[in-house]
């Protein structure tokens, strides 16, 4: 193998898993389909002029192959669907913008369809023209700015309109999992946005609400029929982490690992709690 081809690919890696995990939403698919972007690089890679574009063509082909064949599988789905979250230790500096892997921000990726997700990262945040994009995905230039424009309205909504100081986000959400762990319940209802949610993905492997929570009383009474059923959590089973740009804990339960991400509301208090439970999304979660 050529060195120099190895040297583009790996030049390129780093952009291709960000623009890969964007599309599909899961951190195993986004590695899987650069790991198929490279076998078509060994195959293909000699006397291409332009490494970087022609990598990122393939990675988004891939991934809106492994879109397309993933839909029945999708619809299918038992409960609420998660992307599998994106895991950075609270003691490095985020390598992710946070605006751009939210979990909100993924979710609003999921109601596009493959050739939306896939115009509308390319061009808003991987930051190519149109003429690139339309070139990538075999469309025309006039094609590609109407799907964007369908794209940006259903994830506008999506983009964080306030800053949010995370400091006190990660003490919100720790406060949220010492009143859980002493059964506080009172003081759990008191950290809740009103009209707070709380989103939890089993996949039908593991126990999780089949339904979105709204509100901060369903919230809080979930919350106690857990602890009805499983007891008290100790602090030392949780452990903080930034998850998808958000504050955070990975929980090591009897039934294996949880992840936890926290959303803060303009009100100072937490708007939205997400769950993964899924095994099949924890397998990189330590």
């Amino acid at each position: 193998m050529d060195a120099a081809l190895t040297d583009a690919f790996e030049a390129n890696r780093p952009r291709l898993k960000r623009l890969a995990y964007r599309m599909l939403g899961s951190v195993s698919e986004a590695e899987d389909a650069v790991q198929d972007a490279w076998i078509r690089w060994q195959r293909a890679g000699e006397g291409v002029t332009d490494p970087a574009a022609w990598l990122v063509r393939a990675t988004t082909r891939l991934c809106i192959d492994r879109l397309r064949a993933a839909k029945v599988e999708r619809d299918a789905y038992k409960g609420p669907w998660l992307p599998e979250p994106l895991i950075e230790p609270m003691t490095d500096d985020p390598v992710e913008k946070a605006e751009e892997v939210s979990i909100a921000f993924l979710l609003a990726l999921e109601r596009l369809s493959p050739l939306e997700r896939a115009v509308f990262l390319l061009h808003d945040v991987f930051d190519q023209d149109y003429a690139e994009v339309a070139g990538t995905l075999e469309r025309s230039e006039s094609a590609v700015r109407q799907l964007a424009s369908r794209a940006r309205e259903h994830v506008q909504d999506a983009r964080p309109r306030f800053a949010v100081d995370q400091d006190k986000a990660m003490k919100l959400a720790a406060a949220f999992m010492a009143a859980t762990a002493t059964a506080d319940f009172k003081g759990l209802a008191s950290l809740l946005a009103e009209d707070a949610i709380m989103v939890s993905d089993g996949g039908g492997k593991r126990k999780a609400a089949l339904r979105v929570m709204v509100g901060r009383e369903d919230i809080v009474g979930l919350m106690q029929g857990i602890a009805w059923r499983n007891g008290a959590q100790s602090m030392s089973d949780f452990a903080p982490a930034r998850v998808n740009g958000l504050p955070g804990f990975i929980m090591q339960l009897s039934d294996g690992p949880s992840v936890m991400a926290f959303e803060t509301g303009e009100d100072g208090k937490i708007a939205a709690v997400y769950v993964v439970r899924n095994p099949d999304k924890l397998t990189h979660v330590k």
